[in-house]
């Protein structure tokens, strides 16, 4: 990705302000994963693809090309995610705007946490993050991307768009 595109700390507030579900189903998280996983396939992009509720995995798929490191970097994605209630990618940008990075200044163990983009709260609303979508295997903007692509398209039929 060309720096000029890296979407700064406002954009990326603005998505989660934006990307909210009236409710969250486990129908919903079939759909939505069925959505990211069709978006993958069409780019040949070899990723996994996570939806946990409430501590629940309700959808995971591994495309070809991808591995079991991804579901590790899913894991420690949607931990920030759980931690932060915001998206593993604005959380890190959140740290780099400090000039630092969210290994040196977080605190917090780094094969436990990433806060590399590709997480996405699932927030409804009135109730705040409930959970977390999760792509892993393209590099961290491209996930992010992903992500963010697939919960417009998903809310925006949601809501006749």
């Amino acid at each position: 990705m060309h720096p000029e595109l890296t979407p700064g700390l406002d954009e990326l507030q603005a998505q989660e302000r934006r990307l909210v579900f009236r409710r969250f189903t486990y129908e919903d998280a079939w759909a939505l994963g069925s959505l990211l996983v069709e978006l993958a396939r069409e780019r040949q992009a070899p990723v996994a693809v996570d939806i946990h509720r409430a501590g629940q995995q309700l959808f995971h798929a591994a495309l070809p090309g991808s591995s079991p490191d991804n579901d590790a970097w899913i894991q420690r994605k949607r931990r920030v995610v759980e931690r932060y209630r915001s998206s593993s990618y604005l959380v890190g940008a959140r740290f780099r705007a400090k000039g630092t990075t969210f290994e040196d200044s977080s605190r917090l163990d780094p094969d436990v946490y990433a806060a590399h983009g590709g997480s996405f709260p699932i927030t409804v609303e009135g109730v705040g993050v409930i959970g977390a979508v999760t792509v892993s295997g393209l590099p961290q903007l491209e996930d992010h991307r992903l992500v963010v692509e697939a919960l417009e398209r998903f809310l925006g039929a949601q809501d006749g768009v």
